[in-house]
């Protein structure tokens, strides 16, 4: 039997198949994405693949996606303290697979809305207070949202003595409401796993209907955003199934042309005696999103945030035209290098963004100064004893310089206050199965575990 998998992603529509037996990529093909109708592009894809690999419909299992198209899932967080609920509702919306446009914390002003209102964003997740903690801040802007612009359909998951009235005040103003768990309902206790199953469900409800996704329902399941099914790979791929054991902890980069996604399915708890973790707890599967490190629409910024000498020893020479290369890059993001020059300059821009990536997604160890002497405080993830780095992205699938590129993401000597990875192994996703596999998690795990261990190639 076999399953029928595609990611529809903003420019191109990707479709897999699997032979479901044998745990294999059967075939594989894309087709630009066409936002007019979805299953254009769907369609392409699927005829692609049908001249290489019938297609009986008694042989296909089940066929779903996930999406990327029409800007993803565009998300504003709202919430009290920037360290505790906004941080907490931010990454509950990475996890959830959304691109987060706008955060904002304590009680919104009208500036503040008038901003949220200009965003547009597909979903507002509101959040704020410990449960029996603050009302006060969550109740004003229930109140504000529902007296202000905004459209979007709201996910509230703050202090849950106040929740109801919160949902009664935005309900009162006709808005849709989703009511679930405080985010935090402890100071210091991350919850934020109902938070993200609330935004799926708005996704499937509404998101899909109102980015016209819902054509590709006839033929397809759409399960989640495609940054989703990614995160669902990397954290099977780490833990297993209960027929077949993980890898252990890793880290999955992502690098596209707009973004450079990091994910970690990982503790990443002190991994040195002595040292004292502080802040949020960490999520085991974690997502960030750098929306200024993409090697086509922010080639550019890869290079203001790198600086020219950085990226031009990246690149092994002293490149006089690096402005005008990254601006160009930037205008055409379909743009493939042509010779090997023009492919070094993308690799270096690709590592270069890994670095950076990585080094935000990571935690770090700092040094205080006690009345009992020094004392070493991590802050965030400890991977520095991650097994593995994978890459996943076209320059993974379309070059051979995976391992260059992914030894960016590795410990720096120079830098050994950020716990990157010390010693990992280093695989590639060259067919490009990450998102497929992390559908095919939600019906067949154990088979999706396979896929992944059979075709990410070491480097």
């Amino acid at each position: 039997m076999l399953a029928l998998l595609a990611d529809i992603g903003s420019t191109f529509t990707k479709v897999t198949v699997v032979d479901l037996g044998r745990a294999e990529v059967a075939a594989t093909a894309q087709a630009p994405t066409t936002i007019e109708d979805i299953n254009l592009g769907l369609g392409a894809a699927i005829r692609a693949i049908e001249e290489r690999l019938p297609l009986p419909a008694e042989q296909v299992a089940f066929r779903l996606a996930c999406s990327s198209a029409a800007g993803g899932l565009r998300m504003v967080t709202v919430g009290l303290i920037p360290a505790l609920t906004v941080e907490a509702s931010k990454r509950a919306a990475l996890g959830a697979g959304a691109k987060v446009v706008g955060v904002f914390s304590h009680e919104l002003t009208d500036a503040d809305l008038d901003a949220i209102a200009g965003l547009k964003p597909d979903i507002l997740l509101l959040t704020g207070g410990t449960d029996g903690g603050n009302e006060r801040a969550i109740l004003h802007n229930a109140a504000a949202i529902a007296h202000s612009g905004i459209q979007a359909p709201v996910v509230v998951a703050g202090n849950r003595v106040a929740s109801d009235r919160v949902c009664a005040i935005l309900q009162s103003s006709g808005r849709e409401v989703w009511a679930t768990e405080n985010v935090m309902p402890e100071v210091g206790e991350l919850n934020i796993r109902p938070a993200q199953d609330a935004i799926r469900e708005v996704f499937l409800k509404r998101i899909i209907v109102a980015k016209g996704l819902d054509k590709a329902q006839e033929t397809f399941g759409i399960l989640m955003p495609t940054p989703t099914a990614v995160l669902r790979a990397t954290e099977l791929l780490a833990v297993g199934t209960d027929d077949e054991p993980g890898l252990g902890d890793l880290v999955v980069v992502d690098v596209g042309g707009a973004t450079t996604d990091v994910h970690s399915a990982a503790d990443g708890r002190p991994t040195k005696p002595g040292v004292v973790w502080k802040g949020l707890p960490e999520p085991f599967a974690k997502r960030t999103v750098e929306g200024d490190l993409g090697i086509r629409y922010n080639a550019p910024t890869i290079l203001e945030v790198a600086g020219k000498a950085r990226l031009c020893r990246a690149i092994g020479w002293d490149e006089p035209d690096l402005h005008g290369i990254v601006s160009r890059l930037s205008a055409e993001v379909d743009y493939v290098p042509r010779d090997a020059r023009a492919e070094t300059i993308d690799v270096a821009l690709a590592r270069t963004a890994v670095e950076i990536a990585v080094d935000r997604h990571v935690g770090t160890l700092t040094v205080v100064y006690t009345p009992f002497g020094e004392m070493a405080v991590q802050y965030g993830k400890d991977l520095t004893e991650a097994r593995y780095v994978i890459g996943t992205g076209g320059i993974f699938a379309h070059t051979e310089a995976g391992r260059k590129v992914l030894e960016g993401a590795l410990f720096d000597p120079q830098n050994p206050t950020s716990l990157r990875p010390l010693h990992p192994e280093m695989r590639v996703d060259k067919p490009y199965i990450m998102a497929a596999a992390g559908l095919l998690a939600e019906r067949e795990p154990t088979v999706a575990l396979r896929l992944l261990k059979r075709n990410l190639a070491p480097v």
